[in-house]
C-alpha cells in the first residue's frame, strides 16, 4: 500500500512499477483540449475505497458502468495517499492540511485555509453538501453510529470559513435539482458508499438517489461527477472518475490525474482563486465538448 503524502513520488514509483517511462509525469495540454465548460450545477459524489476495476466495469457495478461508459471515464485518475480522511482534505482544499489519518479534529482545527467552498462563496457563486446521516445541518458530531455517519469523509465542517449551515443533511436534498447550489457534494453513509457494504450497495444507492439528476442534468447545463477517495490499497491508488452531463464528450481518456486536478478544474470552470496544490497542476480539459 501507498503510503506516502507527495503526489509525483508515489505516482512516479506507481509508473515504475507499471514499467512507464518517467515522461508520462510532464504535464501537457492533451490533444483535443476545450475550454471547460460553466455548468449551472455540478454535483460531486465520493465513494470510498474501491480502484477502477472493482468499479467500472465489474459486474457488481452495472449502474456505475452505464455511466462511465455514457460519460467520460477517467483511466489514470490516482487518489493522493492513504487512509480516506486526507484524500477528502486534498480534494476539497488542495493539500492534506497535515492530516495523516481518520482521527476526528483535534485542537488544531478549525482551519482557515483556501479551499473550494469558500472560493465560490467568494466568487459569488453558491456551495452545499449533503451528508447521509449527518445527524442535522450544521452539526460537526464525529460520528453517529445509527446512521453509519463519519465526519472524517465531510472534510467541510473542518474550515472556519465554509459556513457550518451549508453542510446539509441529506435528507435536504432537493427534489427540484434546480435548486441546487451551484457546486455541492453529496456524501454517502459508511454503508452506501461502499467503505463497509459491497460494492453493489454503493451501485444501487447511487441509481436509486441520483440516478434522476443524472438524466436532468444532461438536458440542463449541468454535470455529474462521480469519484471514489482512494483504492483498497491494491490498485497502486488509482481510482474511478467518471463525468457524466451535458457538454460532456463521451469517451476514455488516459491522462494522469489527481485529486489536485480535479479541484483545479472545479475552479477554472467557475474563475475562482487556486487553493493549495491545484495552483501549480492543470484542469482537465479533454472531455468537453
Amino acid at each position: 500500500m501507498l503510503r506516502s503524502s507527495h503526489p509525483r513520488r508515489w505516482i512516479a514509483a506507481a509508473l515504475a512499477a507499471a514499467g512507464l517511462a518517467a515522461a508520462a509525469l510532464t504535464w501537457q495540454e492533451p490533444a483535443g483540449a476545450a475550454a471547460i465548460p460553466r455548468y449551472d450545477h455540478v454535483l460531486v459524489v465520493v465513494l470510498e475505497n474501491h480502484g477502477y476495476p472493482q468499479v467500472i466495469g465489474d459486474p457488481a457495478a452495472p449502474y456505475l458502468t452505464s455511466l462511465a461508459f455514457g460519460g467520460a471515464r477517467l483511466k489514470s485518475f490516482y487518489a493522493i495517499t492513504h487512509p480516506s480522511q486526507p484524500n477528502y482534505f486534498a480534494l476539497f482544499s488542495g493539500g492534506t492540511q497535515g492530516v495523516i489519518g481518520d482521527m476526528c479534529p483535534d485542537s488544531k482545527w478549525p482551519l482557515d485555509k483556501p479551499n473550494l467552498a469558500a472560493e465560490l462563496i467568494a466568487a459569488g457563486r453558491t456551495w452545499g453538501s449533503y451528508n447521509e446521516g449527518l445527524p442535522e445541518e450544521g452539526s460537526t458530531v464525529c460520528s453517529d453510529g445509527a446512521t453509519s455517519y463519519a465526519r472524517k469523509h465531510n472534510p467541510w465542517f473542518a474550515f472556519s470559513n465554509v459556513p457550518a449551515s451549508t453542510g446539509h443533511t441529506f435528507d435536504q436534498f432537493p427534489a427540484d435539482y434546480a435548486q441546487l447550489p451551484t457546486v455541492s457534494f453529496v456524501v454517502p453513509n459508511q454503508c452506501n458508499d461502499m467503505h463497509s457494504c459491497p460494492v453493489a450497495t454503493g451501485d444501487t444507492w447511487v441509481k436509486d438517489k441520483l440516478s434522476g439528476y443524472a438524466e436532468w442534468a444532461e438536458t440542463h447545463n449541468s454535470l455529474l461527477i462521480v469519484t471514489a477517495d482512494e483504492d483498497n490499497g491494491w490498485n497502486f491508488n488509482r481510482i474511478p472518475v467518471i463525468f457524466y452531463g451535458a457538454r460532456v464528450k463521451p469517451g476514455w481518456y488516459d491522462g494522469l490525474y489527481t485529486h489536485y486536478n480535479l479541484l483545479r478544474t472545479l475552479e477554472d470552470m467557475y474563475g475562482t482563486t487556486h487553493a493549495g496544490n491545484a495552483a501549480t497542476t492543470r484542469a482537465i480539459t479533454e472531455t468537453w465538448s
